[in-house]
Formats: structure tokens, sequence, C-alpha cells
């Protein structure tokens, strides 16, 4: 542009040097806008970033009359793999040869009706990998959905719609299935939540099979509440247990695996449960140890090479168990279909698929005996208040259309065939990036402690995304007091001032804590209470509802806003307060005596 000025300025009475800047400038204006509505167009046609595959639209249940409590998943949209059946829709699996040679279901899938009768609106079908293998998320027939976190690399898979849709905040949660990973590794790669079920703890009716020994019907979600309530839904739990006291055991050898530094999971983890009530100090533990002693069916499938660490090879053998078993059930289940029909397969699938269809399976019960005992193992370890944490995936998101190496997809299925094999419930926790890449932990329990686990990931999640904060800030505070940050000591300080009822002082110090970390529940909680002793009953209740948006389950805060509103004259909404206190704590009695005092007054 600079050479044509300059032509201009030197030529400035040739018409012919204006026609020809004329043109150039034209030509280039031309080729700007042509850029533009391209960028444009793609932007339009990826709108919904690949994960749809099919839209529709299946309308909830209407909510019952009052006095009917409120449907629990009223208002929220979501979207299900393609696996699921819906009548009047061809389940496609994936593939459009199979859309192409089965007829349309006559009947939804028990799991999709559960959620519609919940209040729940389900808005289409999502892209897997074909026939719900694979691990990546790439499909070559209907196109690989985008990472919204990492456009350039894989999604995961096989449930790789599901999991961009919610990610991408299309939905507010989504159904997947998971095999061998297939909800968990989408959910690290797109920096969601995931959870895997305990093996045949919801309905698969209706739902195309792989491999039923491994099949879970997962879910995604971005909240650990929507993940809650999804779960209470699906797995028809009680709404009230007992609380049960928590220790979290490490698997320090698995944590090898991972390429993500312990300092941004298993320190993370440590430090988040440290400020909440009800856990015991972690244990650590060696789990292929652990596990080679105690499913001794594994020495069938010991390898004399191994493409993984030191240590790791009862972790190997029973990831092999896990491929073998995965492979036989999906032969058995589609072998005559795929002889019959031919399909059209993606290079990573095909692999899968003749790897299943060629091998003879001379010794299937020792598969079963291994799943057995692994199920027994698990018990044995975790008992009724253990969570196992372990990485979810040793490695990050793939680049798109690389190709998964041995390598990468034995690590993987090492770490994926614990809950797997065991039948354990299993989710997937975000814990922020590493290297540009979204990072996760998984929390695993034993088989039927859905609610255990569901609970427990809502209880702590606050505080581990608290700490996540913490950890990825620049330049750490600093240490003034031996193991305590800066905010920490101005919190003690607070505190002692509090003890001493100079509730001004005490002000300021919590107020000084919170300019160093905003994300702690604690210090306004604490803020809140120092305002109440001074009459500042509005700013209280202010600082209790910041404390609990960072804690949905601080029984402190609801108590202290109970009370803000109480002496505000607020009564109905004090009533609120103390009621939700006492469902977290059923014996609280100063909650027990300011419920029934306003119930009085209310009515």
């Amino acid at each position: 542009m600079s050479k044509t000025l300059n032509l201009i300025k030197t030529n400035a009475s040739n018409p012919k040097v204006w026609i020809v800047a004329g043109i150039t400038v034209a030509g280039i204006i031309v080729v700007a806008e042509t850029r533009r509505r391209r960028k444009k167009a793609m932007i339009i046609k990826r709108e919904d970033f690949g994960a749809f595959m099919e839209r529709f639209e299946l309308i909830p249940f209407p909510q019952p009359p009052p006095p009917a409590a409120k449907l629990p998943l009223l208002g929220l949209t979501f979207a299900i793999k393609d696996i699921f059946d819906v009548k009047g829709h061809a389940t496609g699996f994936g593939n459009p040869d199979w859309q192409r040679t089965h007829e349309v279901a006559d009947k939804t899938a028990v799991v999709v009706t559960a959620l519609l009768k919940n209040g729940a609106k389900c808005v289409g079908k999502t892209v897997m990998d074909e026939l719900a293998f694979g691990i990546t998320g790439e499909n070559k027939h209907y196109g690989t959905p985008t990472n919204p976190n990492m456009p350039s690399n894989v999604p995961g898979g096989s449930s790789s719609g599901s999991a961009v849709a919610v990610a991408a905040e299309l939905v507010d949660f989504a159904l997947g299935t998971d095999t061998i990973g297939c909800v968990r590794v989408p959910a690290s790669f797109c920096g969601i939540l995931g959870f895997r079920p305990s093996h045949g703890a919801v309905s698969t009716i209706g739902v195309l099979p792989n491999s039923q020994s491994l099949d879970a019907i997962g879910w995604f979600a971005r909240d650990p509440s929507i993940l809650h309530r999804v779960g209470n839904v699906l797995l028809q739990l009680k709404a009230v247990e007992p609380r049960r006291g928590r220790h979290l055991v490490f698997a320090d050898d698995l944590f090898q695996l991972s390429k993500v530094p312990k300092q941004k999971t298993v320190h993370v983890i440590s430090k988040a449960v440290e400020k909440l009530s009800g856990y015991q100090l972690p244990k650590h533990v060696n789990f292929c140890q652990f596990i080679a002693s105690n499913v001794p069916s594994l020495k069938g499938f010991f390898q004399h090479s191994t493409n993984l660490q030191n240590g790791i090879s009862a972790l190997q053998a029973l990831s092999s168990a896990m491929v073998s078993l995965q492979r036989y059930e999906f032969k058995t289940n589609h072998e005559e279909w795929l002889k019959d029909v031919k399909p059209r397969l993606g290079p990573e699938v095909s692999r899968c698929v003749l790897a299943a269809i060629n091998n003879t399976y001379e010794n299937v019960k020792s598969l079963y005996k291994v799943r057995t005992e692994m199920r027994a193992a698990t018990q044995s370890l975790l008992k009724d208040d253990g969570i196992l944490v372990i990485p979810t995936i040793a490695d990050p998101p793939l680049k798109l259309k690389k190709g998964s190496s041995t390598e990468f997809h034995d690590r993987a299925c090492a770490l994926l065939s614990v809950a797997s094999m065991s039948g354990c419930c299993q989710v997937s926790v975000p814990l922020g990036e590493h290297d540009g890449c979204p990072i996760s932990v998984s929390f695993v329990t034993y088989h039927g402690a859905d609610k255990f686990l569901l609970d427990t990931v809502l209880d702590m999640y606050a505080s581990l995304q608290e700490q996540v904060s913490m950890a990825s800030n620049s330049a750490p505070l600093p240490d003034l007091n031996g193991n305590m940050d800066a905010s920490e000591l101005l919190k003690e300080k607070g505190n002692a001032a509090f003890k001493g009822k100079q509730w001004n002082k005490a002000v300021n110090y919590y107020t000084e804590a919170i300019k160093l970390n905003g994300t702690n529940a604690t210090y306004y909680n604490n803020r809140a209470a120092a305002y109440l002793e001074l009459g500042c009953f509005q700013q209280a209740e202010e600082d209790c509802n910041k404390a609990i948006s960072l804690d949905k389950k601080n029984v402190k805060a609801y108590l202290r806003r109970g009370t803000a509103r109480d002496s505000l004259l607020c009564y109905k909404e004090a009533l609120e307060d103390f009621k939700h206190a006492l469902v977290l704590e059923p014996q609280n009695k100063v909650a027990n005596l300011a419920e029934r005092r306003l119930r009085k007054l209310v009515s």
C-alpha cells in the first residue's frame, strides 16, 4: 500500500496511475471483505461448535399444580448422545450406515423420559465416535465437535458432542455413555464435570450397547449443583442421607503417570479439604501393589514388556483385561451387522472393530472374574467413607487429525480401567489449566456410593476452585507466618480482635483479607459476624450472600443471614435461611429455635 502511495505522489498528474491505484485499493477491499465473509460463514456454520448432529425439542412434562413440589429440573435444557433412542427418530450410533439400516425408534430411552418427567427439555442429539469406539471424539462422517477451550485439539470421546455442548454453554447438562472413559475423557479435555455412575445404577433400556458389562450412562455439567440434581433424578436417590465423614486416599503411583505437576493436583486438593469439616487426614497408597495383591485373576494378563513406567504393570494388566472384555462383548453384539453391512468406518474405529471381530476369546470367564475381584478389592480399600483420588487422564488433548498413538491409548486406558473394571462410580472435576490445557482430577468410590460421591463434589467444589484460583496466581502470596499466607494471617488477626470484642478492628482485618483473596467464603462469613455485633445488618446480609455464593453448604452463613434478616424484620426470608440451615445440619439448636419462633410469627 505504501508503494502505491509513493507512486501516486511521484506521478500525481498521470491519470493511468490513478486508475492502477484505484484498482489496487479496490482489490484489497474485495479480498478483505471476502475473508471477512468467509470467517463469518464459518462462525455461523460452527455456531453450535459442531456438537449437534440433529436438532429437535422434546418438551418436558408439565409442572403439577400446587401444592405439588417444583419439578427438580424445571427450566434446564439438555442434549443426548446419538446412542439414545427417541421415539420417531433413527438412532445413528455415530455412523450413517447404522442409521440407514435401522428403523426409527418406537420408544424413547427410559433415562431420557425420566429427565423430561422431571422438568428438563431436550434440544437434540450430539455427535459421537462411531459405534462408541475411541476416546478422541473425532468422527469422519459428521465432523469433530470443536473443543471450546482448545479449538485445535480433540474434545475427547466417545461422548464428544455432549461434552462440547455443555462446555460451550449450549445446554445446562448433557447425557453420554461411558464404557472405557467415554464421559470422563471429554469432561477432562473440555474442562467440565463428568460423572460415571456405578455400573447398572441407571437404566440402559433404549440405549445401544457397546459392551454391556462396562457401559454406564453418564452426564456432564458445568455446575456441581446441576450435576447433583441430575444424579438425584437418574439414580432415584433419597433426598436426605446421614452425613458421613470422608477420607481421601491418594493413589501416589498413578499420579506418576500424569504430566501435570503434583502441586497442581494433590496439593490443591489437600489444601481444599483442610478448610472443610468432616474430612480426615488424607491417606496415600500404592494402588498397583494393592490390586496386584488383591486381584489374583490379573496374573493371566501380565505382559513381559510395557510402555508404561515401572511399577504400573498391574494397571496395564487390568487395562488389557478391560479392552479384551469390551472387544468380546462388542463382537457378540454387532458382528452379524458388521459382516452384513460392511459399514464405512474411520481409520481409528476400523482398527478397533477389526481387532474385536478377528480375535478369538478362549478364556472369557477370567475376564468376568477380574471384574468381580476388582469390585471387591476397591470395596475393601475404600470401605464406607473412602474416596480414591487419581488423575482422570495422563496426557493433554491431542492435536486434531494427529491420531492417537499406542502410548497415548495405553496410558489413558490404564487410568480409566480402575472404575470401568470395578464398576465403581467416578467423577472428573476440572482443576484449571496447565500449559494452556484444561486439567482435571477424578474421585472414585465404591460401587453403589453414588450419592456419597455426588454430595462430596458439591461439598468441596467451591473450596477446590478457590485453591485452583490461588495456585494459578502469577506470584504466590508472601509467607508471613509459618505456613500461613498473608490473607490467612489477617483472618487470624480478625478472629483475635473478634474474641476481644473489638468489632470494628475485626471488620478492618477481614476486609484486608478479602482484598487479598476475594474467593474465600470464610472471610465474608467472619466479617458478617462482626457486622452483626455492630448492628450493621444490611452489610451482614450482603457478606452472607457472598459467602453462600462461594459455598452453598455454609451453615454459619445461613444462620447469620437469617439473624440479619430477622433483625431487618424480613421474617419470611429469615425463616427460609434457618430452614436451609436445618437441612444441612438437622440437629442445629440455634436454627431449630429460630425456625419455630419465626414460623409462629409468619403464620
